[in-house]
């Protein structure tokens, strides 16, 4: 017993105590639930019902993401944190709770539990959020706070779905894609606004062409609004970032400049710091040597023209130093040889 400021008694319970009223509740649920057990078709009529009620509803229970560039870009999509609210509301005699049992100041580890009473069966997951940007720098206590959170939903959404099986809510998904894909609205209308909600999150529209890998509006068909749709829904969750997305960290580009400086005879090896050519083919050759013809803009061909480019510049950059730092130590050494005929005469 302990006293408050007030002069109140306060009960302090040790953990076994708490565990076991922890226990007892459990135990009253999972009664309750084999009391009262639930009627599939009603369940999946409500979720039905629900999820397609319209079509930002219906948009709302997915996500997607792109992985790659070119030929081997993926999409990655699947169903949201809203979705799984949904699911679970309606699935009924369900135990669903989250924690954040980690933060190391690089990630934090939400943990989700989903406990269907009705079956007494249960999952737990761990999903792990990172705080830091793309300079290694800790976000401040406000962003840890909000990526915490996001973490917590991720986690929801993953325990509830492995709880609930796929396979008995396939025709409701198929169902809700088709409402979320819409036919309300045209579809120049619909790529307006799909610009407008990325405007907002601060995507120019370069940024988003060059996602998709198109080159006008025209080109954005009902299955990339429907990717937009998820990929807003993502970037909302905390699944992803527009940085992330959009503004991926570019890796430096990776010059040999073993340059090899012999000072005692002035001379230079640049045999590592100029590229092979074994390694292009005639047409990259052509690129390196400044011809751009025959490449369309956004190619994989463009790309590889500006990478060399700037491997090139680098390159002349570093060659130009080495240059000054000979002509400097040659100076240095004539200098000295003159000095020394003087003090031998």
């Amino acid at each position: 017993m302990e006293q408050t400021e007030k002069g109140e008694k306060m009960t302090i319970l040790s953990s076994e105590a708490l565990e076991a009223i922890n226990r007892s509740e459990i135990d009253v649920q999972i009664t309750t639930a084999k009391k009262f057990p639930r009627v599939l078709m009603n369940v999946l009529k409500e979720v039905e019902e629900l999820s397609t009620l319209d079509e930002e509803t219906a948009a709302d229970c997915f996500y997607a993401l792109k992985r790659g560039k070119g030929n081997d870009a993926k999409t990655i999509d699947g169903l949201s944190v809203r979705f799984a609210e949904i699911l679970a509301s309606c699935w009924g005699n369900i135990r669903v709770q989250t924690f954040i049992i980690g933060n190391d100041g690089k990630k934090i580890t939400a943990r989700g539990v989903c406990h269907d009473l009705e079956k007494n069966y249960a999952v737990a997951g761990e999903v792990h959020r990172r705080i830091t940007d793309k300079y290694n720098k800790t976000f401040s206590e406000d962003m840890q706070v909000v990526t915490g959170n996001a973490a917590s939903a991720i986690a929801y959404r993953n325990a509830v779905l492995k709880v609930i099986p796929k396979a008995i809510i396939k025709s409701i998904v198929d169902k809700t894609k088709n409402v979320a894909i819409g036919k309300a609205l045209d579809l120049e209308t619909s790529r307006k606004n799909a610009m407008d909600v990325f405007n907002k999150m601060g995507v120019t529209q370069v940024e988003l062409f060059a996602h998709l890998e198109i080159k006008s509006l025209l080109e954005i068909d009902n299955d990339k609004l429907f990717y937009l749709r998820g990929l807003k829904n993502a970037i909302k969750e905390g699944t992803t970032s527009v940085e992330e997305t959009f503004r991926p960290k570019k890796s430096e580009p990776v010059i040999s400049n073993d340059i090899m400086l012999n000072k005692a005879s002035g001379q230079t090896s640049e045999t590592n710091a100029i590229p092979s050519n074994k390694n292009f083919d005639k047409k990259e050759t052509n690129i390196e040597h400044g011809s751009t013809e025959d490449i369309e803009p956004g190619s994989t061909e463009e790309l590889k023209s500006k990478e060399l480019k700037q491997l090139d510049l680098e390159f002349q950059k570093t060659k130009q130093q080495t240059a000054f730092q000979l002509d400097e130590t040659n100076m240095k050494q004539s200098k000295k040889e003159v000095k020394t005929i003087f003090d031998t005469e």
